[in-house]
């Protein structure tokens, strides 16, 4: 599978997420939650807290991270690192390009693979 278009970039203001449902290898649905960061910038991470099963997606944007709406974990929008407990497990990350205004997410990697 390749790179599949998520939204237009005019569709998140800064600081904005929202949640879509992508096709994962085998065929099954996938929760990323696409953010554009304070800056600017996209990224597309899980959209599973790694510590309790709630979206991501419905939590606050600040800079380059995010906060789970939950309990407050937040993760690191680059590298899905936990940066503030209860979480100690990262969400992975997927890469992100912008072609016109189209963006893409490309679910069979992670930031970081090979």
């Amino acid at each position: 599978m390749s790179a599949q278009h998520v939204c237009d970039a005019t569709d998140l203001a800064p600081g904005e997420a929202l949640r879509v449902d992508l096709e994962a290898l085998d065929g099954s649905p996938l929760p990323v939650a696409i953010v554009r960061d304070e800056e600017g910038d996209f990224h597309a991470i899980s959209d599973i807290c790694s510590h309790g099963q709630v979206n991501l997606s419905d939590g606050e944007v600040e800079g380059r991270t995010i906060e789970c709406w939950l309990h407050g974990s937040t993760f690191d929008l680059c590298s899905g690192a936990p940066l503030a407990l209860p979480a100690t497990r990262p969400v992975p990350v997927y890469p992100v390009t912008i072609e016109g205004e189209r963006v893409l997410v490309d679910v069979d990697r992670t930031v970081g693979d090979a």
